[in-house]
């Protein structure tokens, strides 16, 4: 019965820390970095400050750690199935980053904006993240070797995408469909001029 307690110990302090990290988010994603404070994010989670300071040094530490969270929840819903072909895998990635994207609202564009200024912890984690998603495209085209110029292209067009998002969120000049459609056309010029 004593090797189950510490078991069942840990369970809960994860689930608080996810607490704090769900709480961290969500002011995140309404407000920019230097708006959000950790009276708020403690309120938010029915938490002390003390406690916040407990599973992380800093509100840049708590930030840092919602980065990772979000790139991981971006990676896991953007996965393609390899059972589509590679152009229904394309237009469904783009679909859900849209979907991400939307749900994200404010801490999405922070983020693709500068979130902390030039912090090198979230630059390297969104770095991480865009070269996973050029590796899976990569890695769609079955090539064995891919040429450098492809990889080149990918991360521009990637970098299309991203402004292209931010650009959707912020004016809806065009419906989502047209913008699925002009970044999938945008993706198949890039692979081609490659």
């Amino acid at each position: 019965m004593t090797a189950h307690r510490p078991a069942r110990r840990r369970l809960e302090l994860d689930e608080r820390r996810d607490e704090l990290l769900a709480a961290a988010r969500a002011e995140f994603q309404a407000r920019s970095y230097d708006e959000v404070s950790l009276d708020q994010v403690a309120g938010r989670a029915g938490a002390s400050k003390a406690l916040l300071y407990h599973y992380f040094s800093s509100k840049r530490a708590l930030y840092t750690a919602t980065v990772k969270q979000a790139a991981a929840e971006l990676l896991a819903c953007t996965e393609p199935d390899p059972r589509w072909a590679p152009d229904e895998r394309l237009r469904r990635g783009l679909e859900a980053y849209l979907d991400y994207a939307e749900r994200a609202g404010t801490g999405y564009v922070a983020l693709l904006r500068g979130g902390v200024g030039v912090d090198k912890q979230v630059f390297e984690i969104v770095e991480r993240t865009r070269e996973k998603i050029v590796a899976r495209a990569l890695a769609t085209m079955g090539l064995a070797k891919p040429p450098p110029a492809l990889h080149v292209a990918l991360r521009g067009w990637l970098g299309l995408v991203e402004a292209a998002s931010l650009e959707y969120l912020r004016h809806r000049k065009i419906s989502r469909d047209e913008l699925v459609a002009l970044m999938v056309r945008t993706a198949v010029a890039a692979v081609d001029g490659a």
